[in-house]
């Protein structure tokens, strides 16, 4: 067997004392007045797109939106959270990082920190509060039932956790009553409220600014929003609060929770932004689990948006390998779908808000 880091020999330390890029006060998106340029042909794009999700809505498809982290680093929560409001999306999905940043936002209000220069110090990543509350709000939600996000969610929203005793814990690992993944669950959030050395009862976690969350917004709409991660990718597993199996857990439950409304996506829209690889690796496996299990689905209008220029017209097929539109990687996969998929080159925050305007003008 071979060695493995501790993670008990590392020193965390409070998020008060990092600097941050973004202040969520500052850099919130008014989709109603803040000034972004608009070119023509996005607004003719977002006007259809518009157009397209009202008629799914109205049909019960599905309208998924998945994103990448940047989308919550420019300030867009609270934008993707007034779409989750107004039932204009019915699933937001995203990855561990947008979960983290969002997070943060919530509580402190900044994220993103320097990664060039907190590297060289051994202190990037090792912020104490956000390696605690997201991982003790897994362990718990997955002894709950949640998924990754729900969790988070649920710890912004409730305003802290309930952290259950030691005898509450053992006496579901011992009843056969329960399934045996809740035993083992339970077992695996004793062993982390031991190590940790946490009391039983509610642990207060305010959140100043959750107005700011589309992981709240999203929780108290009743709307999945579903986080994504690989192992190894986030600045929370540096935390020895980190729990393997309530990561794997969590994020399966949203991984089939995400597949299910792809189920319905039938006469539906499917908005992948910003996101080069998780958004189409997802979709691929859940496109074929779901035909597999008898749906038909080619009727989805799937919208994909990035910054890299495009080259190619899509709609006529795949690029020979040679061309180096091949290797966008994203519009290879959703162009494999069977279903309608279209690429545009746009600004993550240009095309939320234009979206936005286009789907308020119409309701």
């Amino acid at each position: 067997m071979h060695r493995q880091f501790d993670r008990n020999i590392m020193t965390y330390y409070p998020l008060a004392m990092r600097k941050n890029k973004v202040d969520i006060t500052r850099s919130c998106v008014d989709p109603v007045n803040d000034p972004v340029f608009l070119s023509e042909s996005l607004q003719k794009s977002t006007s259809d797109i518009a157009e397209q999700i009202l008629r799914s809505r109205d049909k019960g498809a599905s309208v998924i939106c998945a994103f990448g982290a940047h989308a919550i680093k420019n300030g867009l929560g609270r934008l993707l959270g007034s779409m989750v409001k107004r039932g204009w999306v019915t699933h937001l999905a995203t990855n561990g990082a947008a979960v983290i940043h969002d997070w943060e936002f919530s509580y402190i209000g900044q994220s993103s920190e320097d990664v060039r220069t907190n590297i060289q110090e051994g202190k990037f990543g090792t912020w104490e509060e956000t390696g605690f509350f997201i991982n003790v709000a897994l362990a718990i939600g997955a002894f709950e039932g949640l998924g990754y996000g729900e969790s988070v969610g649920s710890l912004i929203v409730n305003g802290g956790l309930d952290i259950p005793s030691i005898s509450d814990l053992e006496a579901v690992a011992t009843s056969t009553a329960h399934v045996s993944t809740k035993r083992a669950a339970a077992l695996d959030l004793k062993d982390l409220i031991e190590r940790l050395q946490l009391e039983p009862g509610f642990l207060q976690v305010m959140h100043p600014y959750a107005s700011y969350s589309a992981q709240a917004a999203a929780y108290e709409s009743r709307i999945p929003f579903t986080s994504h991660p690989m192992f190894g990718h986030d600045i929370i597993y540096t935390h020895k609060a980190n729990l393997g199996a309530a990561i794997g857990r969590t994020a399966e439950r949203d991984f089939l929770s995400y597949v299910q409304s792809v189920g319905a996506l039938e006469g539906g829209v499917y908005l992948s932004v910003g996101s080069a690889v998780m958004s189409p690796m997802i979709f691929e496996k859940s496109l074929s689990m779901v035909r597999n299990a008898g749906k038909h689905i080619s009727d989805c209008a799937i919208h994909v948006v990035d910054l890299q220029e495009d080259g190619w017209d899509w709609s006529h097929g795949e690029p020979p390998m040679d061309n180096p539109a091949y290797y966008l990687r994203f519009m290879k996969t959703f162009n494999r779908m069977g279903c309608h998929a279209s690429y545009h080159c746009a600004d993550n925050k240009a095309f939320f808000v234009s979206l936005h305007r286009e789907l308020e003008k119409r309701s």
